[in-house]
């Protein structure tokens, strides 16, 4: 099979020839339709993600169908047009049976602990527990999408932050998980605000509903908290930064949720821990969404609600990823390879 390749951590992207992965028991093989270029993608390229080995092939968030089964696999057949969250349970813990899979201890991620889905075909293990079955009119690129950002975004504001109708959401960073944020909030009647440093993607944010959009900069938690009226109920941190984390918690009012989604890769912020406590904020971790929880944001997009075609971007083939992934300035919405294109 054809796969983005590398060997060495912030090193050289390739193209490759590559054997085509085998099936695992209670596993799943998937001919890839699309496969969304993802920040997170980035980091594991960039060294910061220490489940990464080497030599590697990214890749973690994709639409396809399902070529073969392993032994065990008793709901899947080939055939079937599947996505998968980026977090895969074991299936057999404590916290896999009781729909936590997203933060199973012995979780395996395609693109992360095992090669990914920047290739003609991924490995999804334990497909029984993982695998999600594609609704029929739901294009490959925007189904792509499902798998990490949109996933992600969805339980960060609807199982951790419990965003309602009318709230205000402060959304730090527009790339695909901050524009998904953007798209979800306002299926759920909020009032997304978004803060981004790039007019490209503040503009992309207008487009898919946000409220109002800001310059990232000094003085910018207090600028929501004035648009607000007091702060903002829940903020979000796409972005994973020390700034954006900070000014996140500083744009809530009193009793806000802050959720943190965003890799922090250049260190730790020192949170103000005295507003946290004074004002009974709330900072929370999200990281992915089980398959068990899939139906809720589908049946958003089957209703018409949640249109993740939307934020697609444009579609690549593997030459042009293979430049596109190491790029520290994401392009505004979401970018799919196209695995059968050179």
């Amino acid at each position: 099979m054809k796969a983005l390749y590398y060997e060495a951590f912030s090193g050289p992207i390739t193209v490759a020839e590559l054997p085509v992965p085998e099936v695992p028991d209670g596993g799943a093989l998937i001919r890839v339709a699309a496969s969304g270029l993802c920040r997170s993608d980035w980091h594991a390229w960039a060294g910061h993600d220490d489940t990464v080995h080497l030599p590697h092939v990214p890749g973690h968030e994709f639409a396809g169908v399902v070529e073969a089964v392993g032994a065990g696999v008793g709901r899947w057949r080939a055939g079937d047009r599947v996505t998968a969250p980026f977090v895969n349970g074991c299936g057999h813990c404590e916290w896999c049976r009781a729909g936590q899979a997203q933060v199973c201890p012995d979780q395996t991620q395609p693109g992360f602990t095992h090669a990914g889905s920047h290739a003609e075909f991924v490995v999804v293990r334990a497909a029984d527990l993982n695998l999600v079955a594609l609704p029929d009119g739901l294009p490959d690129a925007a189904a792509a999408a499902l798998g990490c950002r949109f996933a992600t975004a969805y339980r960060a504001l609807t199982a951790r932050a419990g965003l309602g109708p009318g709230e205000w959401v402060a959304v730090y960073g527009a790339g695909g998980v901050g524009l998904s944020a953007v798209a979800i909030a306002r299926a759920l009647g909020a009032r997304p605000i978004v803060i981004d440093r790039s007019p490209a993607a503040l503009a992309a944010a207008a487009r898919v509903g946000a409220e109002h959009t800001l310059q990232a900069g000094p003085g910018v938690a207090e600028a929501v908290a004035e648009l607000t009226s007091g702060g903002a109920h829940v903020a979000v941190d796409a972005v994973g930064s020390a700034e954006t984390a900070v000014a996140g918690v500083l744009s809530l009012r009193r009793r806000g949720r802050h959720v943190q989604i965003g890799l922090l890769a250049g260190g730790l912020p020192v949170l103000p821990l005295d507003r946290v406590i004074a004002w009974e904020l709330d900072v929370l971790g999200s990281h992915g969404m089980a398959a068990a929880d899939y139906p809720a944001m589908l049946a958003l997009v089957a209703s018409g609600a949640l249109r993740p075609d939307t934020l697609v971007g444009r579609t690549v083939g593997l030459a042009e990823a293979a430049r596109l992934l190491p790029l520290t300035e994401p392009a505004a919405g979401i970018t799919v390879l196209d695995p059968t294109r050179a």
